[in-house]
């Protein structure tokens, strides 16, 4: 059911503590490592994360102090690559046993790797993954996000992330698996407010807007950051590119899937028409404007820094229409070449792109400014990716 409605009051930014983190937890308190889960939304410090090693997911503040490139070794200098950063809990800390070694993800290498971005040396941030070791060092693997300390997002906001509306928006969904959670789910976010295809255009501009420059959009697909001012149908202009393509079940723009934000990007105009209504898969030949971008006759693969992103909206779209509201049913398969059925693929190689991919914090953003100012609703995907496992893994 879609219709109009009075969004809801955000609730309190808190990240809420599962039963297994509030057990890790509880036993790092006994340890007198860190503060009571009542207490939970307090970052860690790195001594803490230091010294609880046990494979939880936690958020750790710190000072970036350099780049591990050893186990006893981070540099402050000369930085080789975007791949990790060493954190401490002072940004004048040298000695590298209270320094925690971060690995940084490929989505997130482009903002918050120190090869590309040296000036962040000295910076405090929170740092959000599992605590396992790095460089055969204490550290953070599986990073899913990064942010200036107290932001909760990044750079340009964004608060969203696992576990911030587990008991008031995803209530009713918390706890189950397979096909009753994607029923759930469906239930909760068919609740949105609807846009015209015109309204899609204001947006975009501030869903996907470049957190480095407020007066331009960044392209899905290609990456590049392009003025809000330049949207169109001209060469070099952007449009609006539906992720779920709008053949797939035949939806055109009219409101309702056409129009649904949540899959809807800011894409070149000719990168757009060369993905067409191509299926997801891996392979082809290089793109042109879109590097990292390969197609064949019946596949498209996006750039590395965005699989994860695709993988999340179409996961968005398959549990959002179910066909009761009018709507074909969308569902992905494990094809390519779907051409006008309602269905999309491929199934197995958008779940690797979602476990290879994690949320970043344009992701987490562009969820809390669709939620907050447009349509009301979120995609679960970005807050709990690991549902996309538990309904079709």
């Amino acid at each position: 059911m879609i219709r109009q409605m009075t969004p809801p009051a955000p609730p309190a930014r808190r990240r809420l503590v599962t039963p297994w983190l509030a057990l890790a937890s509880a036993l790092v308190v006994l340890l007198g490592l860190s503060a009571p889960a009542s207490q939970a939304a307090t970052p860690l410090t790195v001594a803490q994360a230091v010294a609880s090693q046990n494979g939880t997911s936690q958020t750790v503040r710190g000072y970036v102090v350099g780049q591990p490139t050893a186990t006893n070794t981070v540099v402050r200098s000369a930085f080789p690559n975007d791949y990790a950063l060493a954190i401490a809990d002072s940004a004048s800390e040298t000695t590298t046993s209270r320094m925690l070694y971060v690995q940084v993800p490929s989505a997130l290498r482009g903002q918050w790797g120190l090869r590309t971005n040296p000036t962040l040396l000295g910076k405090q941030v929170d740092v959000t993954g599992t605590l396992a070791a790095y460089f055969s060092h204490p550290g953070m693997t599986g990073t899913s996000a990064i942010a200036t300390a107290g932001t909760g997002g990044g750079t340009g906001g964004g608060t969203g992330g696992t576990g911030d509306y587990d008991s008031t928006y995803y209530a009713p969904a918390i706890g189950k698996t397979g096909t009753a959670l994607k029923s759930s789910l469906h239930g909760i976010i068919d609740d949105q407010t609807k846009l015209t295809y015109d309204q899609v255009w204001d947006a975009l501009k501030d869903t996907d807007q470049d957190p480095n420059n407020a007066n331009n959009v960044v392209e899905i697909y290609s990456g590049r950051s392009i003025a809000k001012s330049d949207n169109g149908g001209g060469v070099d202009q952007w449009n609006r590119e539906h992720v779920w393509a709008k053949s797939h079940g035949d939806f055109g723009t009219a409101t309702g899937p056409g129009t649904d934000v949540h899959h809807l990007r800011p894409e070149d105009v000719t990168v757009n028409s060369t993905r067409g209504n191509l299926d997801f898969d891996n392979g082809g030949s290089a793109v042109a404007q879109c590097t990292g971008c390969l197609s064949d006759g019946d596949s498209f693969e996006p750039r590395d820094a965005v699989k994860g992103d695709v993988a999340r909206m179409i996961f968005y779209m398959a549990v959002r229409y179910e066909g009761d509201d009018g709507w074909a049913n969308l569902e992905m398969n494990n094809s390519v070449g779907n051409g006008s059925a309602p269905n999309i693929g491929k199934l197995s190689v958008l779940l690797q792109w979602n476990a290879e991919d994690p949320v970043d914090a344009f992701e987490m953003r562009r969820n809390d400014r669709i939620y907050e100012a447009w349509q009301h609703n979120r995609n679960p995907f970005v807050d709990h990716p690991e549902w996309a496992a538990a309904i079709w893994g």
